[in-house]
């Protein structure tokens, strides 16, 4: 049986689609079936990995029909990673889900036979809470934070810890925190430092051993519809990203 995985952060540019696409590939490349879902309206998971905005089957068309997600996902162009492609249609979703009873729970009545088919489901969330957001946290087993090592890290993470306590007591009690990434890392700064320690002495448990550094790789991958794992495969972004998969594997 598969787990289902949010990659969630209110804070936009902390790098949730990054890890999203480069863990999923990651993991992919390691021979376990993987699903990625783009749950953004700006469909740069999407993008990222070379498809087009306006492809259909998508994730809108399981959320607003009666498609299943596991019966919206297609082939990436990576071996044992399939997506669920979003677009931007799905802007809607966020005006017409909440005046639907119950909406916060569509997508976890969608999911179909993903665990069955899928050893790992990274559902990519967009940089809010909303009704998006909510959908994925109650459809996951577990979440992945990305967090920037930038000063205003901590207070971000206040706000989301206590959505996903929220979310734990009145819609999905299973839901667990996989871990917290350190992304955009620069060891060469003081900043980037105080944060990874503060963060670790903070939730020392949570964290992951795996820091992803700033990296030019990383940042260009997308514009050629890759991986990092295949654009740069040398790169100090996709060790750090391979080495993250090995920790997400071994957590569960």
């Amino acid at each position: 049986m598969g787990s289902v995985l949010a990659v969630a952060n209110q804070k936009g540019g902390v790098g949730k689609t990054t890890t999203a696409v480069n863990l999923g590939a990651s993991i992919a490349g390691a021979g376990y079936p993987t699903l990625l879902v783009d749950l953004d309206p700006q469909c740069n998971a999407t993008v990222a990995l070379g498809l087009q905005k306006d492809i259909s089957p998508n994730v809108y068309e399981c959320l607003s029909g009666e498609l299943t997600l596991a019966a919206t996902a297609i082939p990436s162009g990576i071996e044992h990673l399939h997506i669920v492609p979003s677009t931007p249609e799905l802007a809607g979703a966020t005006v017409e889900l909440p005046r639907i009873a119950g909406s916060e729970g569509i997508l976890r009545e969608r999911l179909g036979a993903v665990k069955e088919r899928y050893l790992f489901t990274l559902l990519d969330c967009p940089p809010s809470l909303g009704p998006l957001t909510v959908n994925a946290l109650v459809a996951a087993d577990k979440v992945i934070v990305p967090v920037q090592t930038e000063y205003f890290a901590l207070e971000g993470l206040a706000q989301l810890l206590d959505t996903l306590s929220l979310i734990q007591r009145e819609l999905n009690p299973r839901l667990t925190i996989a871990g917290m990434i350190l992304t955009m890392y620069d060891g060469r700064t003081r900043l980037a430092r105080e944060v990874e320690r503060e963060v670790r002495e903070h939730f020392p448990e949570l964290v992951f051993d795996t820091v992803v550094p700033r990296n030019v790789r990383l940042g260009e991958a997308p514009s050629f519809g890759v991986p990092v794992i295949q654009h740069a495969p040398q790169s100090a972004g996709s060790a750090a990203y391979l080495k993250l998969a090995k920790e997400v594997a071994a957590r569960g």
